[in-house]
């Protein structure tokens, strides 16, 4: 009613507009400034202007219409089987790009033959090591992408092979490693600093990974750091080789051959199968549907933006 009075200027042009009799409007402004305590319309002229607390009642009013209709409308989807938050867990060995790109796609999703997306909130997670499966099976994520298979499932969760990961031994040109005869020996990798990744599992037990008794450890919370920490010389230590792949063919980093080879390592993801009366919902089932794809799978490993330094 305030939006159509201020729109057409006058309380006899919205009445025509809204198809009610002048008098009408003009009885519900009084009531609503009667229950306010503030004057909306300045009626000293012939036009019905907003008052400065017109203006801001009319500004709110319509955030608040439009936030209503988007409540209602999440209310439909998920009655029609739209989950109103889909919680996932990713992997730091994935590909953020790959990521974000599904992310794009579920964006865009037409629902029912409608224009707009599925309205479903995500909320994105990454984790590493242990943490990815912690987060699964702890109920803080519905999806975990990037799960090692060498967890015990607890029930209640299902898992499908993502595809393979190899690891590569690198140092920087610069460190003392690079010079040494090949293969490099425990004795001698026990004298120079790891780098590791620190695991984000709070409960299960932190994995820890192709570290050696005694041996000096920098700890950083991500592999991009990590990468960051063996291109400056920092220290040592294994990292995916799609990660390392341009590094290594631009000179930044070289790999070194040690007796213990990196075993490949086979990433799963994992979704929570016990979702309550709702069931799988359809988010989740356009996820799960996206990663069955192998050329998804692919780019999810292999994709990885790894930032060469100026």
């Amino acid at each position: 009613m305030m939006d159509t009075i201020a729109r057409t200027g006058s309380f006899a042009g919205a009445a025509r507009e809204m198809g009610k009799v002048p008098s009408a409007l003009t009885y519900s402004v009084r009531q609503l400034e009667d229950a306010l305590d503030v004057l909306l319309f300045d009626r000293s002229s012939r036009q019905a202007q907003l008052t400065a607390a017109g203006t801001e009642l009319l500004t709110e009013g319509r955030r608040l219409l439009q936030e209503m209709d988007a409540v209602a409308n999440r209310v439909r989807r998920v009655a029609s089987g739209w989950e109103s938050e889909l919680s996932i867990s990713v992997d730091d060995l994935l590909s953020t790009t790959t990521v974000f790109e599904l992310v794009e796609a579920f964006s865009g999703v037409c629902v029912d033959g409608g224009s707009n997306g599925p309205g479903t909130r995500l909320r994105l997670r990454t984790n590493v090591l242990a943490g990815t499966w912690e987060a699964l099976v702890s109920g803080q994520a519905d999806l975990a992408i990037g799960v090692a298979g060498d967890f015990a499932n607890p029930g209640g969760i299902e898992m499908k092979s993502l595809g393979q990961v190899d690891f590569v031994f690198c140092v920087a040109p610069h460190h003392p490693l690079a010079a040494l005869p090949e293969p490099l020996t425990p004795e001698c990798l026990v004298q120079h600093r790891a780098v590791a990744v620190a695991d984000t599992a709070q409960r299960l037990s932190p994995v820890t990974v192709n570290l050696l008794p005694g041996q000096d450890v920098l700890t950083v919370p991500s592999l991009r750091m990590k990468l960051e920490a063996l291109i400056r010389g920092l220290g040592c230590g294994y990292l995916p080789e799609p990660l390392v792949r341009a590094h290594i063919d631009a000179g930044h980093l070289v790999t070194r051959r040690t007796p213990r080879r990196a075993e490949p390592i086979r990433l799963f993801y994992a979704w929570r199968t016990d979702r309550g009366a709702m069931g799988l919902g359809r988010a989740l089932q356009w996820w799960l549907s996206q990663l069955e794809s192998p050329t998804t799978q692919k780019a999810l490993i292999e994709r990885q933006a790894g930032l060469l330094p100026g």
